[in-house]
């Protein structure tokens, strides 16, 4: 994944952003015709008062993990960087409120892991919690203020150092001449030889011109594998010495986005309600020119580089994002780095919905995540992770918590140095 300043996650596994554009009314009603996908035009967050009905973080507090203590860590690391300084204050979009300060950011997660400590049970969390912090919700895509949560995870693949007659089709490394926003990592397009910047080649010109030739970074076995990584961001790829590579984004081209589900559906060769990363990967096996042709209609390229394993994947914050516990939203109306509550429903390996009341913390975003309607749980990495995330499709709610400013001194920032690392092993998946 990435550090999306200084890179970015570009993933929905099958979800909507291979299946993008498939994001009608759910359970809600419509505002004006709205989507889940359209532009958020005005502020993003709602701050809500005492009168309002309040999330049940009592839920949440029965539900934390050592996932979420790992997360809370990780988004203090990245508040310590000077870096970090240049995102707060945050304000709402349009209407200029301000929502919270960096200093008032960073100690409410030192406050809250202090809450998760030291509570002695949920309803005194609870009691603590809604005291001490202000609570904000997303305005959603509706009039009852939804969020619609999809899923994205890691992918496992087969790889190889050198092309072989199993191994042709190439991840790239990031060109010289993309040029991104320095501040957003946004891309902007290719700068010429004479300085000017110019919109970056499509997909199809990229690989039909060879123009990235002599930056290969790994082989996969598929266009389609590269086109799954591409999507997702990142990678763990099984090298044939039995050695492990870890890839991540490394910036995306400026040309627009078009979801292989979307163009699959519109094609004819699948419907909606057959969609599913295996029903992707089997229409590629029938018939691989077909779909290689749709996806060619996502213009928008991804580049890659590795990644030490401790540190992938990698998301928005340039932090190590955890299943479970970190999401990523619209970073352009959603402040970095804090505490989340999602308020959703979940599918299990047996296909079943559950409730998911979950703490999370947002530390990543992607090319398909525009909008105070949309958000992405990171499910994990391997084919346990593909299917949840692929499962990922329910309308919810979105709240961020932060410490009210009468508070803020009682829980400084520590220094780097003192930041304790996590407790337990990190665990590994797939």
């Amino acid at each position: 994944m990435q550090s999306k300043v200084a890179s970015t996650l570009l993933f929905l596994a099958l979800s909507p952003a291979l299946i993008s554009g498939l994001t009608g009314c759910q359970n809600g009603k419509a505002t004006a015709g709205r989507t889940a996908d359209m532009e958020t035009s005005g502020p993003a967050l709602i701050k809500l008062g005492p009168d309002d009905a309040q999330p049940e973080v009592a839920k949440a507090y029965a539900r934390k993990s050592f996932y979420l203590n790992r997360s809370l860590d990780q988004s203090i690391g990245w508040f310590q960087k000077p870096s970090s300084k240049q995102w707060y204050p945050f304000k709402n979009q349009g209407s200029g409120e301000e929502v919270c300060t960096h200093e008032q950011a960073a100690a409410s997660l030192i406050a809250f892991k202090d809450l998760l400590t030291t509570s002695e049970d949920a309803d005194a969390f609870k009691s603590r919690l809604l005291t001490m912090f202000d609570v904000w919700q997303s305005v959603g895509w509706n009039e009852e203020r939804e969020v619609l949560f999809t899923g994205y995870f890691s992918p496992i693949f087969h790889a190889s150092a050198t092309p072989t007659d199993a191994f042709q089709f190439p991840l790239y490394r990031r060109p010289a001449d993309l040029v991104t926003d320095p501040m957003t990592g946004q891309p902007k397009g290719r700068r010429a030889a004479d300085g000017s910047v110019q919109p970056y080649p499509t997909r199809s010109e990229i690989e039909a011109s060879g123009m990235l030739k002599g930056s290969e970074l790994v082989y996969l076995e598929s266009p389609l594998d590269v086109y799954i990584v591409q999507v997702n961001g990142s990678a763990k790829l099984l090298m044939p010495d039995g050695s492990v590579m870890y890839v991540g984004y490394a910036g995306k081209t400026d040309r627009p986005y078009f979801g292989l589900g979307r163009a699959m559906v519109d094609a004819g060769l699948l419907r909606k309600s057959q969609l599913s990363l295996s029903a992707i990967r089997r229409s590629w096996q029938a018939d691989p020119a077909t779909v290689d042709q749709l996806i060619a209609k996502n213009e928008s390229y991804v580049f890659f580089t590795e990644y030490p394993e401790g540190q992938w994947p990698k998301g928005s914050l340039g932090v190590r994002v955890s299943e479970d516990a970190s999401i990523a939203t619209d970073k352009t109306i959603f402040p970095r780095g804090g505490i989340t509550m999602v308020d959703t429903l979940a599918q299990t390996f047996a296909r079943e919905n559950i409730e998911f009341v979950n703490f999370m913390l947002d530390q990543d975003t992607g090319g398909a995540i525009r909008a105070a309607g949309r958000a992405d749980l990171y499910m994990g990495a391997g084919p346990a992770a593909e299917l949840l995330a692929g499962g990922q499709y329910a309308n919810g709610k979105l709240f961020y918590f932060f410490l009210k400013p009468e508070y803020v001194s009682q829980f400084p920032l520590p220094e780097a140095a003192k930041i304790a690392p996590p407790i337990a092993p990190t665990p590994t998946k797939g």
